[in-house]
């Protein structure tokens, strides 16, 4: 509680010129999440000033999200730049439920993206990209995406790359692409809610492929090539929602060869891969048949809205940018020029490692917390999959009554069934502390009896 900032060299009221040292000394690293600040007694017979204007300054740090107070310990730097959202639904205090990154100090992303939008004006002006721009990127924001792209996938380039508003729409573009009413497209027997929800919307028929806890089966997966003679199959061989399950080298050479022999299309969302730069996408091994998707939304934020399609060929390329133009015409071209910004001067691997490196600590601290209780996880992952005890289809709701929401297993099935298991988004806590307390209440409901239910 040793922190005195230094004002004097700052303008403007002297609550707001604490706020401004207080951002900047968390910037510089002279004050450290979760590091306790003085009381405001102190700080302000320190400062010389008048308790309001330190209270003042307080309430105001605690509304841009830099410091929390915590009831009986005192006020503390903020552990993360996310601040509570105003519409959660009734009676939700804690929503595990959205699988987002975690935005911790460390990411600066509010102090990166004011310094990206100032480097934008400066260079070309921000009205630059408040017109109409070529659908899929211009020639410039695609290569530089590529050549980013490349360090994982060395077959990227330019003329192969389209830029999307997001995976969804890549996603629902691709299935419109590739499959027709009534097609089967293959994919894994649990599976990620957006592409169930694209294929209802255009008339696929999905298929689920048996997994275990590596991922797909390869020799599942043949057969039912076989069987339904699917127009693609698509695959999250990377920390999969919602099991985690990476797939092996081995495994990904099975499905590969299965792919190639079956002369078919994969789809493979790579939409966590960036958090997990060990695992080589499938992609690397069959080039010509796959068209690789990488977000921004998993490992940065959802709402820049910028996702990456590598198609197959030049080919496949255009098809692609006249399906994105045809459905939204073209990503939102300032977001793209802060990533392309962020791309080319290496901020967007900083603010991915400092992301990265959250989500290992929640995952230790969740490991920490669910100490005898069977889930599945990875170190890098933002989520993990519980498995719930036999006898308590009551779970989820009973959670919900006590504040807490999470995904309960069978948004994530193809088939219909429900398995008794769930989806903890982890990283959709605001803070350590938060998520700690969401866990407290997890495993309160997990040693529940199961005669002890609510009466209605």
């Amino acid at each position: 509680m040793d922190w005195t900032p230094t004002i004097s060299e700052l303008s403007g009221p002297r609550y707001q010129r604490i706020v401004e040292a207080m951002e900047a000394d968390i910037a510089a690293g002279r004050l450290v999440r979760g590091q306790q600040l003085p009381t405001q007694r102190a700080l302000a017979r320190t400062l010389g000033v008048d308790l309001t204007t330190v209270t003042r300054a307080y309430t105001e740090a605690r509304r841009r999200g830099i410091m929390e107070a915590r009831v009986g310990q005192g006020s503390f730097v903020s552990e993360t730049s996310a601040r509570r959202a105003v519409d959660l639904p009734h009676p939700v205090a804690i929503d595990l439920s959205m699988n987002v990154p975690p935005h911790p100090l460390e990411a600066q992303l509010d102090e990166r993206i004011i310094a990206g939008l100032e480097a934008i004006r400066a260079q070309s002006g921000l009205t630059a990209f408040l017109n109409y721009q070529p659908p899929g990127g211009s020639a410039h924001e695609r290569e530089v995406a590529a050549r980013w792209m490349r360090a994982r996938v060395p077959q990227a380039h330019a003329d192969k790359l389209v830029i999307f508003p997001g995976a969804q729409t890549i996603l629902f573009n691709l299935l419109a692409h590739l499959a027709r009413p009534g097609d089967v497209v293959l994919t894994e027997a649990l599976t990620f809610p957006g592409i169930k929800a694209a294929a209802a919307q255009l008339g696929v028929k999905l298929i689920g492929v048996a997994m275990d806890d590596g991922g797909i089966l390869p020799d599942a997966l043949a057969k039912a090539c076989r069987a339904h003679r699917p127009k693609a199959v698509y695959l999250i061989p990377t920390l999969h929602n919602p099991t985690t399950a990476t797939l092996a080298p081995e495994r990904r050479g099975a499905i590969a060869k299965i792919i190639r022999d079956a002369e078919i299309d994969l789809i493979e969302d790579d939409a966590y891969g960036l958090l997990d730069r060990s695992a080589s996408p499938i992609a690397n091994l069959i080039p010509e048949r796959t068209y690789l998707a990488t977000t921004l939304s998993k490992c940065i934020a959802p709402a820049l809205r910028v996702a990456y399609l590598l198609t197959p060929d030049s080919g496949a390329q255009l098809k692609m940018r006249n399906h994105l133009q045809a459905t939204v015409q073209m990503p939102a071209p300032l977001m793209v020029a802060l990533v392309t910004h962020w791309l080319e001067t290496g901020v967007a691997d900083r603010i991915i490692t400092a992301i990265r490196n959250e989500a290992v600590g929640r995952q230790q601290l969740a490991q920490r917390a669910l100490k005898g209780i069977q889930f599945q996880a990875k170190p890098a992952a933002h989520h993990l999959w519980l498995h719930l005890p036999e006898g308590r289809p009551d779970i989820a709701a009973h959670l919900l009554r006590n504040g807490l929401a999470v995904v309960a297993g069978d948004a994530f099935t193809v088939d219909g069934t429900s398995p008794h298991q769930a989806r903890i988004s982890l990283g959709a806590a605001r803070n350590r502390s938060e998520l700690t307390e969401a866990l407290r209440i997890l495993v309160g409901a997990l040693h529940k009896p199961a005669d002890t239910r609510q009466i209605v």
